[in-house]
């Protein structure tokens, strides 16, 4: 079966299916792709450790009790 013959399946079915199936699959389909949203490919994350990793070296970054410090500063405590 095509991929374009199951999505005409599927939507027969839809339309005569319980109410709570329905839910059911709407919000299985729906947090499936709003996980995907958020993805980044291969290249990307490649892209963004090589820049993480040249911040690192050239000595760009803070240490855990400075970010501590600065968070503490943020939110007003003493």
């Amino acid at each position: 079966m095509t991929i374009v013959a199951m999505r005409k399946k599927l939507l027969s079915y839809l339309e005569v299916a319980e109410e709570q199936k329905v839910k059911a699959i709407y919000a299985l389909v729906r947090d499936d792709i709003e996980r995907e949203e958020g993805r980044i490919d291969i290249e990307q994350y490649n892209k963004e450790l090589a820049e993480a990793e040249a911040e690192f070296i050239k000595g760009d970054y803070i240490s855990n009790a400075e970010m501590k410090k600065k968070i503490k500063q943020w939110r007003g405590a003493k």
